[in-house]
């Protein structure tokens, strides 16, 4: 249920107001003696007993009207909001002037159902008092707001299918918080269940993490993770970095604690997670830290906070990763994102730019929403957009997390027809809310000679900017590797080990893409040896011209920091191209663009008795001419190790 009023504080509010009268508005000494043992029994949170007491007290009086809010105060706090409803209507009808604050209180539960049109209404009763306090007249003002964001919501609903994703990763125990990696093929998620049974029960929960990968299309039975990332206490919300190898989570009450709940993280070597770590007090506070979600390049982790300094309850901080590889301080996203009132559950889309969140503070269905909001390239971020009906409704959402593509978000929810407490749901994301769309490269680093995994670092960086956006490692164990590539760019890619030529590709994903295909690529890395060839495949010229563009200063300033590092090194720099045109003029460019690349190193530096270069015109083809692509492939510059 959708942000129930603190009843209980309204209720002692309340009651102080009504002392401060001279007389109740009773006089029958049986109704106030009910009346005042159901204040006792509720000050207790006795609610049953309670209710009671105060049904005696209207049965003595039915025109008492401090027992009908009384009763209503009952009846909200234990969860029963339209019997709430029923009893402080009746407080209003006998008196509408009594206490105005019962306006407002009225009107916040009947926001809490969904009873719209009357929460406006009495919303606008409520402002239409004077003197009335201006926390409570700025709720209100907001609420209406929402109200009629609502009314009009309902009226232009979005599309939402909900499936759920099966017995393979649905129990009758509670599963929620997902976490996903952009190829979509692995998926981590929160299960709350009975210790040592398979019933849940409130009194002997435990929260574990289960994975489940896909197999031809369908989910794998989800399995514990087990140690060292599970233990006998509480594991909660969680996140995955987009390649599966990092886990951030939540832990609460643990001994290295920094405060109540601390984030905590893990790195996968193998099929193994290494011992979680507290990621300590520079990052952690004294009070409650969770729902971690990393962006996709690795170097910033979003999560929620009730930490001094915010704008109000819990917020969205962030932490970057600084260059000496620790965490900076937490960093308030600021007014856009924050609120006086609660935001959550922080998503950070694999395009790093688009977050979805959810918030009761901002425009909506009249408590916790889902939103989305996308920074520009200054990191500025843009107005929430709430989600809309039906995805959002009266009742709590939170926890939404969007695939690559963007076309399909996965979430938990409770609705009719689960198989059980909470389950995990995916729908098909309606455009207007999608993020940018993603794809990414995805293969196995090795060695060209002895086909064994190598662990080599790898470094995608775009080629407009010049920036590096993602930097990561192949597994050390299987050699695998996962790249996220956020289309609307062009990248290089760079991947290096020491002892070994590196390796450089690039992917043109500018423009307009619907229809994303993964790149599989296994990586061959060359060791150091003479003969040893790469293909400099960010070295760009302009058509039929040997004037190196600016996109081609990332390759070649690799190319000169590797010869740095390997200072005995003597390469042969080499210009090709395809079959289209004259041998004469085909010789002459590649000798020309040959020579500029050699130019370049010398005017930075490297000693030129390490260097020659040669044009081999379309004498050494490496593709078909007969296709565009194979002519682009040999249209190429390399360098070969002719000494070390």
């Amino acid at each position: 249920m959708k942000r129930l009023i603190q009843f209980t504080i309204c209720m002692l509010l309340t009651i102080s107001f009504i002392h401060a009268q001279e007389t109740l508005s009773t006089k029958s000494k049986k109704a106030i003696e009910a009346y005042n043992n159901a204040i006792n029994l509720f000050g207790k949170w006795s609610y049953n007993e309670a209710e009671i007491e105060a049904l005696k007290a209207i049965k003595h009086d039915n025109k008492f009207v401090e027992a009908y809010m009384l009763l209503s105060y009952i009846n909200a706090d234990n969860k029963k909001p339209k019997e709430a409803i029923d009893a402080l209507n009746k407080a209003i009808t006998i008196n509408p002037d009594f206490f105005p604050n019962n306006f407002i209180t009225l009107a916040d539960l009947e926001l809490s159902v969904g009873y719209y049109e009357d929460a406006k209404k009495h919303y606008e009763k409520y402002l239409s008092y004077q003197n009335i306090q201006e926390v409570n007249k700025k709720t209100a003002n907001r609420n209406m707001r929402s109200c009629n964001f609502v009314m009009d919501a309902i009226k232009n609903p979005v599309p939402f299918n909900p499936i759920n994703l099966g017995d393979s990763i649905n129990t009758g125990n509670a599963e929620y918080s997902p976490s996903l990696t952009v190829d979509e093929n692995t998926i981590i998620f929160t299960v709350r269940f009975l210790k040592n049974s398979n019933t849940y029960n409130g009194n002997t929960e435990e929260e574990d993490f289960f994975e489940s990968t896909k197999i031809n299309g369908k989910w794998s039975k989800a399995i514990n993770l087990g140690p060292p990332i599970n233990t006998q206490g509480n594991e909660g919300a969680q996140c995955l970095s987009s390649d599966g190898k990092i886990l951030v989570f939540t832990a609460c009450n643990r001994n290295d604690g920094v405060g109540s709940c601390d984030l905590y993280i893990s790195f996968k070597k193998g099929n193994k997670w290494t011992t979680p770590v507290n990621m300590g007090g520079n990052v952690n506070s004294n009070k409650w830290d969770s729902q971690p979600s990393i962006s996709p390049d690795g170097t910033t982790i979003y999560f929620a906070s009730a930490r001094p300094g915010g704008k109000g309850g819990s917020d969205i901080w962030k932490i970057n990763l600084l260059p000496n590889g620790q965490w900076s301080r937490a960093i308030n996203l600021g007014d856009t994102i924050n609120t006086d009132k609660d935001e959550n559950s922080p998503f950070m889309h694999f395009d790093n730019q688009t977050l979805y969140f959810c918030s009761d503070g901002h425009t909506g269905m009249g408590g916790r929403d889902l939103y989305y909001s996308r920074k520009d390239s200054s990191g500025k971020w843009g107005i929430p957009v709430n989600l809309g009906y039906p995805i959002n409704t009266f009742a709590d959402e939170f926890g939404l997390i969007v695939n690559a593509k963007g076309d399909t978000a996965y979430f938990s929810s409770d609705k009719e027809g689960g198989k059980g407490k909470l389950d995990l749901y995916s729908f098909e994301l309606n455009k207007a809310n999608r993020p940018l769309p993603v794809t990414y490269l995805k293969g196995i680093v090795y060695n060209s000679e002895t086909k064994q995994k190598i662990e080599a670092r790898f470094e995608l960086i775009n080629l407009k900017s010049s920036k590096v956006v993602y930097t990561s490692y192949s597994d050390p164990i299987k050699g695998d590797f996962l790249v996220t590539l956020p289309t609307e760019n062009d990248y290089a890619l760079n991947v290096s080990k020491e002892g070994y030529l590196f390796y450089s590709d690039n992917f043109t994903l500018s423009g307009n893409w619907t229809n994303i295909e993964p790149f599989i690529k296994n990586v061959p890395l060359v060791p150091i040896n003479i003969g040893g060839t790469v293909v400099l495949k960010n070295i760009f010229f302009e058509t039929a011209k040997y004037d190196l563009k600016k996109e081609s200063y990332i390759e070649l300033n690799k190319l000169i920091a590797f010869l740095k590092t390997n200072v005995n090194l003597k390469i042969e720099i080499s210009g090709h191209t395809d079959n289209i045109g004259g041998k004469e003029y085909n010789q002459t460019l590649s000798e020309n663009r040959a020579n500029s690349v050699y130019s370049y190193l010398i005017d930075k530096g490297i000693d030129s008795k390490r260097l020659t270069f040669k044009g081999y015109g379309d004498t050494k083809p490496i593709d078909t001419n007969d296709t565009d692509l194979g002519r682009s492939n040999n249209r190429r510059t390399e360098f070969k190790i002719i000494s070390q």
